[in-house]
């Protein structure tokens, strides 16, 4: 397989930043949970797996998932936590080369990591069924934490990619705006959109947070209803899609 791109060591914690905090656990559940009403039953497709915490959640609903992932370090790690029944393929979504199509395809936390993010997502585009749903989650540019950061003077804009970002695999940090663009531009159908969580701090304020016992889970969970109500401000947004004509 030839990867330009060190998978391996994107994935990896640098020094004096964390890759994963304990605040995402808290984040990809209440990202099911705002998933759970639109989850079509049939064959499921989780595109990109880290350490498979959110494979995990789809592993519940899903007898038939299989997971794309081009980190091998990642694909081992990911399937001692689920077992045997998901099936795993160790490619870059560019190479992958599928049989099935499927009816529910998930894309969480992973799209802002693409550099060839049209051409990946008309992939996907081809590998829905009639009539299946795109999930696609991504960290939010206008969350009210990074806005923070902003008038703090420790990143420009909303929108920057910051070095730490970057060597993390970030290629773009997305707006409603940038990431529906995408979307319509791949030719996929956008059913749904909204915020997951209103997110006032950062992911390591978060964690300190909560291992304080400052903030427990009536806050955490106050945090997620507010974000039905300032989706612009929350930690990730995301989009519901349908599988668009193709040409």
């Amino acid at each position: 397989m030839n990867m330009k791109r060190n998978y391996v060591k994107e994935s990896e914690d640098l020094a004096g930043h964390k890759y994963a905090y304990a605040f995402d656990d808290v984040l990809r559940g209440y990202m099911m949970q705002t998933f759970r009403p639109w989850l079509p039953r049939g064959r499921a497709l989780e595109l990109g797996c880290y350490r498979g915490e959110f494979t995990a959640l789809l592993a519940e609903h899903y007898a038939d998932l299989t997971v794309i992932e081009a980190a091998a370090n990642l694909i081992e790690q990911a399937s001692a936590r689920v077992g045997k029944t998901v099936k795993f393929i160790h490619s870059t979504f560019e190479e992958a080369k599928l049989a099935d199509t499927y009816d529910a395809i998930f894309l969480v936390h992973t799209l802002e990591h693409l550099d060839d993010r049209i051409g990946v997502l008309k992939r996907i585009n081809g590998w829905l069924a009639g009539g299946g749903k795109l999930f696609v989650a991504v960290p939010n540019a206008n969350a009210a934490s990074r806005r923070i950061a902003v008038k703090m003077g420790l990143i420009p804009h909303p929108a920057a990619v910051t070095e730490t970002e970057f060597r993390h695999g970030h290629r773009i940090t997305y707006t409603f705006e940038s990431l529906e663009a995408e979307m319509s531009q791949s030719g996929l159908k956008i059913e749904r959109k909204g915020g997951v969580f209103f997110k006032p701090f950062a992911n390591f304020q978060f964690d300190k947070l909560m291992e304080s016992g400052v903030v427990g889970r009536e806050y955490l969970d106050g945090c997620y209803r507010l974000g039905f109500d300032y989706p612009d401000l929350c930690a990730s947004i995301y989009l519901v899609c349908g599988k668009g004509g193709t040409s």
